[in-house]
């Protein structure tokens, strides 16, 4: 049989991060104020040294401030911040170093257990680093010695963060200045991860002893509905479990639900920290040794075999009689266990699409 010819994918693009285009813009407007000098263009260098040039859409002077705006380019990446246009103000002041405001569409810290203290705008670290050394460098090479205040904002910001995790961990008013590279890579998902974690230690700086980790809003529906719980002690993890579970080793929250579809709790009791079919997969066999084990016949075994999705392996073991949601529950339970402390006490719940429980594991 001939073997059918593939098309060669392209190479994925990389992008820049908000805190690049903060740092960019925020170095053109004090050019501007300091100089003269407007540019269409401004190069900044990233955290590991590599020199980015990124193309300005506006630098001008506006009363006693210049601001600059640059549109945020992420690659082959889907952002939510593609092609928003982020933009800063700056100002001097008389006191040394650099003051950062908020500014429209961006985020203030509400809620402790972030890396930024609450009423702090959300300008992550990092970009605050980049922005603090391109400022102070041209300071110095225009012998400024004074300050700056600037003001990160971002168009369209309040309504793009609620489709990030910024309300559920009390970043309210806008999006969060990000990045750790200056570099946004391609579905890497480090931004995805990052807010799992952040979700994490939030819940447990406000004193939250019992969280759920959920793989979507059917699984969260479920836990909200089995234990009331509010949005704050909800972990939207997605396909990473692995996230969660590693992460409560450095926060140990006394009690973890975990909450999935039971296609997503069988790749877990298989020993998969990532969830998505790209990197995990489901195993029939497995789950017909697994109903074997909880006497399920051997007609029953090969049917489960054939199946052509988990849902349907699921369907004709119940039919059976026999609890395969329960002892995929049990194995992915034990899986866990194995990853997080001893002290963190852990169930699992399976759903169905419907959000009904096919099987639960752990805390009684």
């Amino acid at each position: 049989m001939r073997e059918e010819t593939r098309e060669q994918a392209a190479p994925l693009r990389s992008g820049l991060t908000t805190g690049s285009c903060a740092t960019a813009t925020s170095l053109a407007a004090a050019r501007l104020l300091l100089t003269g000098q407007q540019h269409d263009a401004v190069e900044i260098t990233l955290p590991k040294g590599k020199v980015v040039q990124m193309r300005l859409e506006f630098c001008h002077l506006k009363g006693d401030m210049a601001e600059a705006g640059t549109l945020k380019d992420a690659g082959d990446d889907p952002d939510v911040t593609h092609g928003a246009l982020l933009y800063s103000q700056v100002r001097l002041r008389a006191e040394p170093g650099v003051r950062f405001i908020a500014g429209v569409g961006v985020g203030t810290v509400t809620r402790p257990g972030l890396v930024l203290a609450v009423g702090e705008p959300a300008i992550n670290p990092v970009p605050r680093k980049m922005i603090s050394d391109h400022l102070l460098q041209l300071a110095g090479d225009c012998g400024y010695h004074g300050g700056f205040e600037v003001t990160v904002n971002v168009q369209g910001g309040e309504q793009l963060a609620l489709k990030t995790m910024n309300p559920r961990l009390g970043i309210l008013g806008g999006l969060s200045i990000l990045g750790t590279s200056g570099i946004v890579r391609p579905f890497s998902c480090s931004a995805y991860i990052a807010s799992i974690h952040q979700g994490i230690d939030v819940a447990h700086t406000n004193g939250y002893t019992h969280i759920a980790a959920c793989t979507g809003n059917a699984s969260e529906d479920t836990m909200r509905r089995v234990y009331n719980l509010p949005e704050i002690a909800l972990i939207e993890m997605g396909d990473f479990v692995g996230a969660v579970l590693k992460h409560l080793r450095k926060v140990p929250v006394p009690r973890l639900t975990l909450c999935g579809g039971f296609g997503k709790i069988s790749k877990l009791a298989a020993g998969n920290m990532d969830l998505h079919s790209r990197h995990s997969s489901i195993d029939l066999p497995q789950l017909a040794g697994w109903a074997a084990a909880i006497g399920a016949d051997t007609a029953l075994q090969q049917a489960i075999i054939a199946a052509n999705t988990s849902q349907q392996a699921l369907a004709l073991a119940h039919a059976a009689g026999i609890a395969l949601g329960d002892e995929v529950c049990r194995h992915a339970l034990t899986f866990a266990r194995s990853v997080v402390p001893a002290q963190v006490q852990v169930e699992v719940f399976a759903i169905d699409r419907q959000g009904g429980i096919v099987g639960k594991a752990g805390v009684a």
